[in-house]
């Protein structure tokens, strides 16, 4: 009547019997729980315990060991473990202490879920035993039926290390239905990718299916989890937040399925130096097979120090499968952009940069985050000392894969010899450095072309545009000998329609750029003499109201000019002009635009503010520039302004007709035009306002008749005319040469001596001290894709320029046995031939230009041009051009066969390139959404 499992004291206070009664059935409950008994009516897991002595010695020794993080220990209930080391201390194996089977009952809150009771207390509600003992017991006394072991891991807190009695409990859900959830309990020690593995087998998600995984703390707070090998402790889980995974969409699978590969890349805002260096990384077969067989999953480093935490590879990843995966014809790369951003501040913003800049950060980061070596360790290099070459090699690439190890390093890292030579003691230091691009330079013409204006001594002759052929070392002495024999010149700048800078014959005209207005003026050799700079200025009808001044604003225009000499008028030349017209409203307007003159419409009030604000700005101007600043109206103002003093008061300057002598010019496209800028007569013998100028008078106004108006001016001849046009020389009409090399010839120049440079000399350790050394690099080792980097933007601190030197470069067969030191001699084929793969362009000069970029298609064979979303075809012959800048070479030897035909253009076309029909396909974000978007 006793339950089997109840001890002799329970089973005699729930029930009431005869004492004969108690004791048969004492006798028959010690028989059922006695060792051997117990072995045979147990659900089998129990085996033949050794002797109680022993098995207190085995299991006291167990529990004495050290708690290490990771291992597994167990939760016993202390009223069992008591028990067992009363039973085990008797001696005897009949014992009424007898423990029985382990019965954890009393931790559990309920028999149904087996959560444990919360507040439980070491060494009062349990105690805690190392896995081998807890087996050990399991064995020798099985576990009541259905009772889960207590299992608990012990975890490395900052402070100590403890056996986790109370796990994390998680919510787990999909992003597609996060109302449905469950909940999992994981161990601190747990990683991240248990709980990927559990959220898999919970939601039967597909192992074939893309996912990522982020929790969330808050309603509107989620953070990505990244790296599936961090522990729980380490990610900050804790009980109470919510995972959820995130899988890939695939709803737009079926819109379009183009070739893999081949698809563009939004410019996000002068993002095309990226998008540029994206789609030659992109075409790299060895690189991109990587990503999108998920390789790079294993292999992401998150402790490297010098790497993005995986950032930057996980976010390169998603472009190129996004690339690849033939659903779209444009990828918006916003998150690779940010991520770029966040690790690289010089990227920030939406600037310009050079590709090749972000295509060594790029190539940096994605080498840190996937390096396979976890823990850097300390190297110290060693110079040749007259060891083999081949020695030194092995062992210089042996130490950087000691500390290098990824991808990147398979697949771009080389290796050159730098032999320096003291040009003191002829000391010779010799060391092998790995690359991971070469950077060649290009033939430098010692020769320039620019482009100036002259501005000829004769006042008639329009200036003229000249190609000239100059030193590019020389000085702007040579710019005007190769101009003219005379000497007499002044060499200037013009910068929105100032005078930016007059140049000293002396100067370097590396300080001109290419894309600089320079303008050549005669000048008198006359030392005494001033030559003011007069710019033009342009006065609307309309006052500046907006400016809060109630006055004229005015805007400079056309090119600046150098006066060079100026005579007094004769008064014989001036004539007097009254004539009536019509009130034409178009016929005034015309008078207005080319007379300059000053009318009566308005009254005085205005004239005195157009004056002030006039001399107000030419003050202005005058002080920003430290050059005198005269417009041809300026002298009708100021006479105005001294004429309205003793003027009688219907009489004044005109606000809406006293224009500046651009007004004059605004039609000048069609032939020269006079200037209003006449020189004053003096008209009124009574003006004292005048301060020694002379005046122009205007009459009083006259009577209007219906339909007519009177005008009365007194005029002069013009002291100039503007021009609107100029002319070009002949010299303008010769084509310009661009100069060709090949390049072979720039990968010999990399490859000849040059002495070190005054700003980066080497420490000579035999002379003790830092010398300017020749230095000779030679190639030793090239890797299975190798990056030739044109460097066509050259900077010192005398002169900035670009080359637009053409560089012939072969498509396939480049050849590099002659440059190699490493000889292969056990091969039949030629040791090192590469065919291209891609190319990166950049069109334009130093200030601004657009990057371009070529690639062949690793599945079809077939080369695209690639021009931020837009993506043609393109033939082989349109791929050789000024503006290559970035080769990628891939060795013969790696290249595969196409495995797919490649398309066919349109025969149609009679464009050197057929655009892609892309009236179907969308554009995509690269993550997980897709949304149309246009470039």
């Amino acid at each position: 009547k006793f339950s089997i499992n109840q001890t002799p004291s329970n089973a005699l206070r729930h029930a009431p019997l005869r004492p004969e009664v108690v004791i048969l059935t004492a006798s028959y409950f010690l028989r059922q729980n006695s060792p051997i008994m117990a072995a045979n009516c147990s659900t089998g897991s129990a085996t033949e315990p050794p002797g109680l002595e022993t098995q207190w010695r085995e299991i006291d020794n167990l529990n004495q060991q050290q708690l290490r993080a990771g291992d597994s220990w167990y939760l016993l209930d202390k009223r069992w473990f008591d028990l067992w080391k009363e039973y085990v201390h008797t001696g005897d194996q009949n014992s009424t202490s007898y423990p029985g089977k382990i019965d954890n009952t009393q931790l559990y809150e309920d028999l149904d879920s087996y959560h444990l009771k919360e507040r439980l207390t070491e060494n009062e509600d349990f105690v805690l035993v190392p896995a081998e003992a807890w087996h050990k017991l399991l064995s020798w006394y099985d576990i009541m039926e259905n009772h889960p072991p207590l299992e608990r891991k012990v975890v490395d807190l900052p402070s100590t290390v403890k056996v986790e009695v109370y796990p994390v409990e998680i919510y787990l859900c999909l992003s597609s239905n996060m109302e449905s959830t469950v909940t999992s309990r994981f161990s601190r020690a747990d990683k991240i990718h248990a709980i990927h593995l559990n959220i898999r087998r919970h939601f039967n998600v597909p192992e074939t299916a893309e996912s990522r995984l982020w929790m969330r703390s808050t309603d509107t707070s989620s953070e990505r989890l990244r790296n599936l090998n961090m522990t729980v402790l380490d990610a900050c889980l804790s009980s109470g937040m919510t995972v959820i995974m995130e899988i890939r969409n695939a709803d737009d699978e079926d819109l379009y399925r183009g070739p893999p590969g081949v698809c563009g890349l939004t410019n996000l805002g002068n993002t095309c130096f990226m998008n540029s260096a994206l789609q030659c990384l992109s075409n790299t077969p060895p690189l991109t097979e990587y990503f999108l067989k998920n390789l790079y999953l294993e292999e992401l480093n998150f402790s490297n120090p010098l790497g993005m935490k995986g950032e930057i590879a996980e976010a390169y990843a998603d472009v190129i499968k996004q690339m690849w995966s033939g659903r779209h014809y444009s990828v918006v790369p916003r998150v690779f952009k940010t991520k770029v951003g966040h690790f690289a501040s010089q990227f920030l913003g939406y600037q310009q940069h050079d590709s090749q800049e972000l295509l060594s950060f790029l190539l940096d980061g994605l080498h840190e985050d996937l390096n396979r070596v976890k823990k850097k360790e300390y190297i110290e290099l060693r110079d040749a000392d007259g060891r083999p070459d081949q020695e030194v090699a092995e062992e210089a690439w042996r130490n950087h894969l000691r500390r290098n190890d990824s991808v990147i390093v398979d697949t771009f890292h080389g290796l050159f010899k730098s032999t320096l030579v003291c040009p003191e003691c002829n000391k010779v230091s010799v060391t092998f450095d790995p690359f991971c691009y070469l950077s060649v330079p290009l033939p430098v013409s010692k020769e320039r072309v620019m482009e100036v204006f002259y501005v000829s001594l004769d006042p008639m002759a329009k200036p003229t545009q000249y190609r000239l052929i100059v030193p590019k070392a020389g000085r702007v002495f040579d710019l005007c000998t190769a101009l003219s024999q005379a000497t007499d010149m002044a060499v200037a700048d013009v910068f929105n329609h100032r005078f930016y800078r007059i140049y000293q014959a002396d100067e370097s005209l590396s300080c001109i750029l290419d894309r600089d207005d320079i303008f050549v003026n005669f000048v008198d050799s006359d030392g005494e003499v001033v030559v003011p700079a007069i710019y033009m200025r342009e006065r609307p009808h309309y006052k500046d109201y907006g400016s809060g001044s109630n006055s004229y604003s005015t805007t400079l225009f056309g090119h600046p000019l150098l006066m060079r000499y100026v005579r007094p008028l004769d008064p014989s030349e001036e004539v007097e002009e009254e004539e009536e017209e019509e009130e034409d409203p178009d016929e005034e307007d015309l008078y207005k635009a080319q007379t300059n003159g000053v009318s009566d419409d308005d009254g005085e009030e205005d004239s005195e503010g157009v004056a002030s604000s006039k001399k107000e700005e030419e003050q202005r101007d005058g002080q920003n520039n430290g050059q005198a600043e005269v417009s041809p109206s300026s002298e009708v103002e100021e006479r105005a302004e001294d004429e309205e003093s003793s003027s009688e008061p219907d009489r004044g300057s005109s606000t809406e007709e006293g224009q500046s002598a651009s007004s004059g010019s605004q039609d000048a496209t069609d032939g020269d035009h006079s200037a209003g800028a006449e020189p004053s007569g003096k008209e009124d013998e009574d003006d004292e306002e005048g301060d020694g100028e002379e005046a122009v008078s205007c009459p009083p106004s006259s009577k209007r008749h219906p339909g007519r108006r009177r005008y009365t001016e007194r005029r002069k001849k013009a002291l100039f005319t503007i021009q609107a046009k100029y002319i070009k020389h002949h010299s303008m009409d010769v084509p310009h040469q661009q100069t060709t090399v090949q390049l072979q010839e720039c990968i010999a120049l990399f490859t000849t001596v040059e002495t070190l440079e005054e700003e980066n000399p080497w420490y000579c350790p035999t002379c003790k001290k830092h010398q300017l050394a020749t230095k000779k690099l030679d190639l030793w080792s090239l890797p299975e894709v190798l990056i030739i980097h044109l460097k066509r933007f050259s900077y010192t601190k005398y002169s900035r320029e670009k080359l637009d030197t053409i560089v012939e470069f072969p498509l396939r067969d480049l050849d590099f046995s002659r440059f190699l030191l490493k000889k292969t001699v056990t091969s039949s084929e030629p040791p090192c031939r590469y065919d291209l793969i891609s190319v990166s362009n950049h069109y334009g000069g130093l200030r601004d230009g657009h990057y371009t970029s070529y690639a062949r298609n690793k599945d079809n064979g077939q080369w695209y041009h690639f021009d931020d979303s837009k993506v043609t075809y393109a033939r082989e012959e349109q791929i050789v051009t000024s503006a290559a800048y970035l080769l990628f070479y891939q060795r013969q030897d790696k290249i595969r066969q196409p495995t797919v035909p490649p398309p066919m253009p349109a025969s149609s076309s009679s464009s050197s390139s057929t655009q892609l029909d892309n009236h179907v396909a969308p554009s995509a974000e690269a993550t997980s959404c897709v949304r149309m978007e246009t470039d």
